[in-house]
């Protein structure tokens, strides 16, 4: 008994140890690859599809204003509000959930980013708990401009398509840092299911979407505006 109390305790020492290590590394370092990237690819390779994957990582200051606006003005409005979680939008969720036959979520940018970049897209408690830890972490160690410029390098766009370079260069033969705001607003209505909905052949249902994200963006203001 001893032994694993032992075991356990060395167990919970190396993760603290090494969580806190990999977040404040990523702080500075870019982001070439994520576990989803992983998971994606091994799952096509069972499905017996060639693996896509599609990335190129661009800092911050090489990504469109636009694109930064689209993307709080759809996932995270109180972006620069909060510490990670959005109280008010939870409390939105839990009351609406109570009729919703589609459970609505809160997920702030903040805990998209530590899902993308340290776990896994399938959903449990134990998962959420550890979203909770991770994205505590990023929000005590990361400036907001770091974190939503890791979200937009690692985002999910399209099948085999992430971050902001990619989806660009795929979807509209331009850059990240070319993105018009109409461009912008299309990419950022598709993040609730990127392998569904698609922002280079847009639905009806997507070019709706589009117009409500750019009728919010006119109130989105960035940090450093």
């Amino acid at each position: 008994m001893r032994k694993l109390v032992h075991f356990l305790a060395k167990l919970i020492m190396w993760f603290f140890i090494l969580s806190i290590g990999g977040v404040l590394l990523f702080r500075f370092v870019p982001v070439y690859f994520t576990p989803l990237m992983g998971i994606r690819t091994v799952q096509s390779l069972v499905q017996g599809e060639p693996p896509r994957l599609h990335h190129k990582w661009v800092p911050y200051d090489h990504i469109s204003d636009h694109l930064k606006r689209a993307v709080i003005a759809s996932e995270d409005q109180r972006f620069y509000l909060h510490h990670g979680f959005d109280r008010v939008e939870i409390e939105k969720a839990l009351k609406e959930n109570k009729t919703r036959r589609k459970v609505r979520g809160a997920s702030t940018i903040s805990q998209q980013t530590a899902k993308n970049l340290f776990l896994w897209p399938r959903s449990s408690w134990f998962r959420k708990g550890l979203e909770a830890y991770f994205t505590l972490l990023i929000e005590l160690m990361w400036p907001k401009e770091r974190i939503l410029e890791v979200y937009l390098n690692s985002m999910e766009t399209g099948k085999g398509i992430y971050g902001a370079e990619a989806v660009a260069r795929l979807h509209f033969n331009s850059s990240a840092q070319k993105l018009s705001a109409s461009q912008s607003a299309l990419i950022a209505a598709t993040l609730p299911n990127p392998r569904v909905y698609s922002s280079k052949n847009p639905s009806a249902y997507m070019q709706r979407r589009q117009a409500r994200i750019l009728s919010q963006m006119r109130n989105v203001r960035l940090q450093e505006d």
